[in-house]
Order: structure tokens, then C-alpha cells, then sequence
């Protein structure tokens, strides 16, 4: 008999992937982890009964997660990636020639060697280039601790549930804040506004009291159950998202030799579009 892993993350409908293969399943310590194959994503990673990624469709949200704020600054340089132990936004900021060091903190080291067990072809080699400095600890502690400064800030982490709570608050939103250059650029995931709009409205007022320029765009992930995926963006020089018109990153793209499946210069332009129903939520009038 086959079985179903149900996503449960919705507590009012469930979604189900069917196992062929279960690789994996057990408590990190920090969240359970279940990996396992399937004849349409290919290999799934869930986490607390969310899907965090599958083969299929990775590439989506880790090249919006990547290559949207890297695109926007002219030469990025310096990187910290919290969360995302897949490896999969690591190689997409890679792939940027400008950048020259990128701190990877990830608080779950089995997501990590889970990840490079089984999804190898996500992280491709990154965790071992030499620019890249992973940190198994907490993103919160580094944050608030380092001294350093970074061009672009990346939270890759899961759902406001668990250990990821605190990476929706006012305290850490600020610490990032903190951490980046003057033109540096903050990027966060902000969850399904059809189904929580009240997730995007809470980061929304926060990271709008706190940035220059705070916004929200957007990725259809198909994966993510429940409609199109949001992203949370904040700058301290509003000049950075203005400045950077849909021409001058097409440039960047176009001199760059990137490839990418997903993101190009007018879908990134066209995903600060937003529906009216984003819009409300991120504005804060839904609560």
C-alpha cells in the first residue's frame, strides 16, 4: 500500500505527497525531518510536516531569494545567509562573480548533512567553495554579536512555526538592520498572503517602521500550497530598489552569464506587482 505524507501546516485542510521511497524520518533535535521520493517533485524535504523544497521545483524560490537583491546592487560583495542549510540559495549567490565572502548560518546541522546526503544536486559543491563560511549556530545570536557588515542579508527559513518564530520579530528584523551596509538590501521569506495574509501584514509594519524602503514581491512555487509565495524586501537607501531600473539589471543579467529557469530582469520588475489582496495585507489592513 502506498502511503501519504500529509503537509499539516494549514490546520483546516491537508495536501498530500505520495512516498515511493522514504529516505529519511526522524527529529533533528531542533524539528522532524522527513525525506522521501516522489513521481512527480522528485525527492521532498519536509520539515514539521511543511514541504521546505523538492527536486521539481527548487529553483524557483532560490533563484528569487538570490538573485532579486543581487541584481539590484551593482557589485554585491558580502552575503549572510541564515537558514536555507540546503545549499540551494548559497549556490545561486555564488554564481555572482562580485561577491568575495558569504557567511552561511544555519542553527540545524542535520538539515545540512541531510541536505548534501540526499540533495546533492541543490547545494552543487557550494558549502565547499572558499568564499563561503558556514556557522552551525543561531542566526538571532550572530546577529545581534557580529560586527560585520553585509551588502545583502537572506533569512531562508521555514514557516513562523518552531524554531523559525523568532525570525519574524521586531528584534530580529532590527538586528539584521543593524548588520547591513548603507545600500545593503535585507531579503526574507513572508509565507502564503491568500492563506495568512496576517503573516505578511505583521512584517509589513514591522520592516516598513524599520527600513528606508520596505516591500513585498512575489514567486509561484507550486509546491507551496495555497497560491503565490511571498517575499519580504527592506533597504536603508531607498534609492536601491528605485535606482535599479528594469534596464540596468537587465545589463547586469546580460554581462553576468548567469543562467537561471525562473528569474530574468521582467519577472523581477514585475514581481513588486502586486494583487490588490497582497497589497491590503502588506499595508497592514488586514490584521
Amino acid at each position: 500500500m502506498a502511503r501519504w505524507v500529509d503537509e499539516t501546516f494549514n490546520p483546516h485542510f491537508r495536501c498530500a505527497l505520495e512516498a515511493d521511497v522514504v529516505l529519511y524520518e526522524g527529529s533533528t533535535g531542533f524539528q522532524d525531518l522527513i525525506i522521501f521520493d516522489n513521481k512527480t517533485f522528485g525527492r521532498v524535504m519536509m520539515l514539521d510536516g511543511v514541504i521546505q523544497l523538492t527536486d521539481k521545483d527548487e529553483f524557483i524560490y532560490h533563484e528569487m531569494m538570490a538573485h532579486v537583491p543581487l541584481f539590484s546592487l551593482e557589485q554585491p560583495a558580502s552575503v549572510l545567509i541564515i537558514g536555507g542549510g540546503d545549499g540551494g540559495v548559497l549556490r545561486e549567490v555564488l554564481k555572482h562573480a562580485s561577491v568575495k565572502s558569504v557567511v552561511h548560518c544555519e542553527i540545524d546541522k542535520a538539515v545540512v548533512d541531510l541536505s548534501l546526503k540526499f540533495f546533492p544536486g541543490i547545494s552543487q559543491g557550494a558549502f565547499d567553495d572558499p568564499r563561503v563560511e558556514l556557522i552551525i549556530g543561531d542566526g538571532i545570536k550572530f546577529v545581534n554579536e557580529t560586527e560585520r557588515r553585509f551588502d545583502v542579508i537572506i533569512v531562508d527559513s521555514t514557516e513562523p512555526i518552531g524554531p523559525a518564530k523568532v525570525l519574524f520579530t521586531e528584534a530580529f528584523f532590527s538586528a539584521c538592520r543593524k548588520c547591513l551596509t548603507p545600500s545593503g538590501v535585507f531579503i526574507g521569506q513572508n509565507g502564503l498572503p491568500f492563506l495568512y495574509p496576517e503573516h505578511l501584514a505583521d512584517s509589513g509594519r514591522i520592516l516598513r517602521a524599520l527600513f528606508a524602503d520596505a516591500a513585498c514581491f512575489m514567486c509561484t512555487q507550486p509546491t507551496y500550497f495555497g497560491g503565490p509565495f511571498a517575499l519580504a524586501w527592506g533597504a536603508n537607501d531607498p534609492k536601491t530598489r528605485a535606482g535599479a531600473s528594469t534596464g540596468a539589471i537587465a545589463e547586469r543579467y546580460a554581462t553576468s552569464g548567469i543562467k537561471t529557469r525562473y528569474y530574468n530582469p521582467e519577472v523581477h520588475a514585475a514581481s513588486f506587482i502586486l494583487p490588490n489582496y497582497v497589497a491590503e495585507a502588506w499595508a497592514a489592513a488586514v490584521v
